[in-house]
């Protein structure tokens, strides 16, 4: 039972409406990312239940600023990790790569092993990431951002094998959205192309339901079982554009 929950990344997108979503159901909320003015138009918002703190992944402070959100409510059953940048780049502009690198590697990584840290010394709890299904096959026009969501991915998956080894008690969920119409995809026209508050429907009730792996939505689903079956030699060859 989730009763009470944070949310880094809620100040657009999929992060934004997983928190709407999540507050209609009665979970009181800590709402974190870097634009603060998004943050306190939510609470504005809804009123009540809803605590608020600026977390940028990229900085070391982050983990401290997760922490001290926690403190103030007085605990949490639920971390969803839904920061994360990324855009096409087959001109491989090092400055974009190692930005994406970054933020959803590096930043990723600073948040999840503080989640972690944070509910094995709770004695369990629940951490829920978005990830993409673009972690399945490396597409050459988003390099960083393919690589760094299958890094989450295998992360997400030792994390889940460490907690089953120790008796900690930590559950997982790895969201894989296929292309959701939010500012990330704003710099190419994508088949598919789903809203973020149908995309936080589901995403709410696999965490609700605990399920450990999700791809939003079915079409998406037999999409990565078909790509799966493609052998390594072919796919490298595919033009794959949009």
């Amino acid at each position: 039972m989730i009763r009470q929950a944070v949310i880094v990344g809620a100040t657009s997108g999929i992060g934004l409406e997983v928190a709407r979503a999540m507050w209609q159901k009665g979970i009181t909320l800590g709402v974190a990312g870097r634009r603060t003015e998004r943050l306190d138009a939510f609470a504005r918002e809804c009123g009540s239940r809803v605590f608020t703190q600026e977390i940028d992944v990229t900085r070391e402070d982050a983990p401290e600023r997760l922490l001290s959100l926690i403190d103030r409510m007085g605990g949490v059953d639920l971390i969803f990790l839904c920061s994360g940048i990324g855009s096409q780049n087959p001109e491989l502009d090092p400055s974009v790569e190692l930005r994406t690198v970054e933020t959803n590697a590096v930043g990723f990584t600073r948040m999840i092993t503080a989640a972690y840290r944070y509910f094995k010394g709770k004695g369990g709890g629940h951490i829920a990431a978005v990830t993409s299904i673009a972690g399945t096959k490396g597409l050459g026009i988003a390099a960083s951002y393919s690589a760094t969501k299958r890094y989450q991915n295998i992360y997400i998956q030792c994390l889940a094998q460490m907690s089953a080894m120790n008796g900690d008690r930590v559950r997982f969920t790895d969201i894989r959205p296929g292309f959701v119409d939010t500012d990330l995809l704003k710099s190419g026209k994508f088949p598919m192309l789903m809203k973020p508050d149908y995309v936080a429907r589901i995403i709410v009730r696999a965490v609700m339901r605990r399920r450990r792996v999700v791809v939003v939505d079915w079409r998406y689903a037999v999409l990565v079982a078909l790509w799966r079956m493609i052998p390594r030699c072919i796919w490298e060859r595919m033009k794959v554009k949009n």
